[in-house]
């Protein structure tokens, strides 16, 4: 099963008919660039989206995007200037809100002198759980995150993907109905982050929201169902992994400096099609790529499957000979760097 599949089975099996997990509308935050200073600097413009229940939902960005601001007005860190924001239903840094959200920060530091247990009992009594309910739950949730066994070990003897999944339990201990991961998978091998992914995955199967933020694009594209662009303050996107291709509509198109009608006419003429093959492929744009002794390769931009089918059934009835056909769909990366550009 692909990582596309497997986040939409996780929506399917989770996706709760309760108010949206965030809900985030026309928001703004405005700062000064100094104490002096009249001048303003807007970090975020008007960013409107939201994150449905139980789905594991992307935040993305170049550094200086707004990402950071955006959660820190979510969790109540800092005021909005404008624009209102949601979670699970109540206002954004409400006690009812804090009440329903784990958090997990980018450089969570935890006391190296303190064993796992200690640890749990320690991020509780700051977040006001009592010792009594961690101790009936740690057990679990140290289970859950893969630190079973290691419950009297000292922290400083961790790994640090031991250490990033002991922040995550820390995160579990009020039964949150979301979390939110800041850069979860930053600075770990490969192992550590297939190890937290197959954890999120877990989690987001017992009905838990997850929101993060990450800087790896491959992570998000492996484990996301939908993802939010920003840059520079402004939402670019917001939407399944899966669709970004078709929100960007086709690639880019040209050979040789020739404008696209100039390219299909060349293409009609030198594989010999008539003209019946053009108007059925309308739409469909495509980039000569080479013409070696007598062969076309040809890159075409489409939008769906239909397409794709559409393509291969007129140059087969117009007598074409297909020599062999690969498909390229828009990776996360290539979307984020032509959206960001």
């Amino acid at each position: 099963m692909t990582a596309t599949a497997e986040a939409e089975l996780v929506t399917a099996n989770t996706a709760d008919s309760g108010p949206p997990a965030i809900v985030s509308d026309k928001l703004f935050k405005t700062y000064s660039e100094g104490i002096f200073s009249r001048k303003k600097f807007q970090a975020l413009k008007g960013v409107s989206f939201q994150v449905n229940q139980g789905e594991i939902f992307g935040l993305l960005g170049p550094n200086g995007a707004g990402k950071t601001t955006f959660i820190k007005v979510l969790l109540g860190i800092i005021r909005k200037s404008g624009g209102s924001a949601s979670m699970m239903g109540y206002p954004a840094g409400s006690k009812n809100c804090r009440e329903m959200v784990g958090y997990l920060p980018e450089r969570l530091r935890i006391p190296p002198h303190l064993t796992a247990y200690n640890a749990l009992e320690y991020f509780g009594n700051l977040s006001n759980v009592p010792t009594s309910v961690v101790k009936a739950k740690r057990d679990e949730y140290l289970e859950l995150v893969g630190l079973k066994g290691r419950e009297t070990d000292l922290v400083k003897k961790f790994s640090k993907g031991m250490v990033q999944r002991l922040g995550l339990a820390q995160a579990l201990l009020h039964d949150p109905k979301m979390v939110i991961l800041d850069e979860p998978t930053d600075g770990l091998d490969p192992r550590a982050r297939a190890e937290m992914r197959a954890i999120i995955k877990n989690l987001a199967n017992r009905g838990v929201t997850i929101f993060l933020n990450s800087h790896l694009l491959q992570e998000v594209e492996m484990i996301c169902n939908r993802v939010a662009i920003l840059d520079k303050g402004n939402l670019r996107y917001c939407g399944p992994v899966a669709n970004i291709g078709e929100f960007l509509g086709a690639g880019s198109v040209g050979a040789d400096g020739k404008p696209v009608a100039t390219i299909k006419s060349y293409l009609f003429n030198l594989i010999g099609t008539p003209q019946t093959l053009q108007s059925g492929l309308e739409g469909c744009e495509f980039t000569i790529v080479s013409n070696v002794e007598g062969m076309a390769a040809v890159k075409v931009a489409f939008q769906d499957q239909s397409d794709v089918d559409r393509i291969v059934d007129k140059l087969r009835s117009s007598g074409v000979s297909i020599a062999g056909m690969e498909l390229q769909r828009v990776s996360l990366e290539d979307a984020f760097l032509q959206l960001i550009d």
